[in-house]
């Protein structure tokens, strides 16, 4: 008997499926391949919310599991994921200076947001009032990751390649039975594939449609990522990924011409140089109403559980909640109740 099936490949399965492994238990992962959204993120990494200049929820405590989940990963995998990158904010005014300074006094914000003026003149980007550097920040290179992971889990007869058929699902004393797979428990970490899921459909999951770009442009010369109305960054050979759009209403992962349109308006704002576009990408985040992830064990199913929302910040939030379901099911150890499931319960 297995100890954990997992239903998804994407950032939140394979963090579940390091994070069993990691520990010493046996899974098997099954993915079907029709969720996008991993791959394609922009994969960046950043413990503060600039629009609103406040930190992300217990930053510091998800970037320590961040960090040694992908030290590890690089090395099981012998492939460098992990770009620690500053990112910049540009200022477009002395009083958006001002705000910056006041948010870094912040003793939450402090370790993160540099006291220190970034006048450095980049090709093609007029910055008269120059840039503040958020620390501690980076990406992970996720379409190679998933790539790699996956390459890792078939080598080791550890993946299926097949779509999920809920009505086979069963539940056992002692687990449950899917076909011919028996295992003590199954995770469901299917992206915006969540709902077509009998078990949790009424999980408030509202996917959120992003489009990206890759341009190239050689007079461009940034290496560092610039977050702005969209976020730039540098991917070498004179290549950038420009991201991304947000759009509530389009559940398709097919990209669109007013997608493009308004990212390609977006970086003319910001850069001064010839761009062409290379790559146009969308996908469907997994986001939910009160921005926190879906974690836990279904209600009247102990071996039935979820891992999933972790909307666009699935890289920082992946290993983290993982760790904490993980620790849940095997130890018994209680989940923040911002992320349990278990806050929807008077709903459901």
């Amino acid at each position: 008997m297995l100890d954990y099936l997992i239903v998804g490949s994407g950032l939140a399965g394979i963090s579940f499926a390091e994070m069993a492994l990691q520990n010493g238990k046996s899974i098997l992962v099954l993915d079907n391949n029709s969720q996008n959204s991993s791959k394609i993120a922009g994969g960046l990494y950043n413990p503060v919310i600039l629009k609103r200049f406040s930190e992300v929820g217990q930053a510091k405590e998800h970037l320590l599991v961040m960090n040694e989940f992908f030290f590890g990963l690089e090395q099981k995998l012998n492939t460098q994921l992990d770009f620690k990158t500053p990112i910049l904010r540009k200022f477009f005014s002395i009083e958006e200076q001002n705000n910056w300074f006041s948010a870094s006094d912040k003793v939450n914000l402090a370790p993160y947001l540099s006291t220190r003026i970034i006048t450095k003149k980049y090709e093609s980007i007029d910055s008269p009032f120059g840039y503040g550097e958020v620390l501690q920040t980076g990406y992970v290179d996720t379409a190679l990751l998933l790539e790699r992971y996956k390459n890792y889990l078939i080598q080791n007869q550890l993946f299926l390649e097949e779509s999920f058929e809920y009505k086979l699902l069963q539940e056992e004393t002692n687990g449950i039975q899917y076909k011919d797979i028996q295992a003590r428990h199954i995770i469901f970490a299917e992206g915006f594939g969540m709902q077509a899921n009998p078990y949790f459909l009424d999980l408030p999951l509202d996917g959120t449609k992003g489009e990206l770009l890759i341009i190239k442009a050689p007079l461009l010369n940034l290496d560092v990522i610039l977050n702005t109305s969209v976020f730039i960054l540098p991917l070498g050979n004179d290549l950038f990924k420009i991201g991304a759009t947000y759009n509530w209403g389009d559940k398709t992962a097919m990209p669109t011409e007013a997608g493009k349109n308004e990212l390609v308006d977006r970086i003319k704002e910001i850069i001064t140089c010839d761009f062409e576009i290379i790559a146009h990408y969308a996908g469907v985040r997994p986001t939910v109403k009160d921005r926190k992830p879906l974690v836990g064990t279904h209600e009247h199913h102990n071996s039935i559980h979820i891992l999933n929302g972790l909307g666009t910040r699935g890289v920082m939030l992946g290993p983290a909640m993982a760790k904490a379901l993980f620790e849940n099911i095997e130890y018994q150890k209680p989940l923040d109740r911002f992320v349990d499931i278990k806050r929807f319960a008077k709903k459901r």
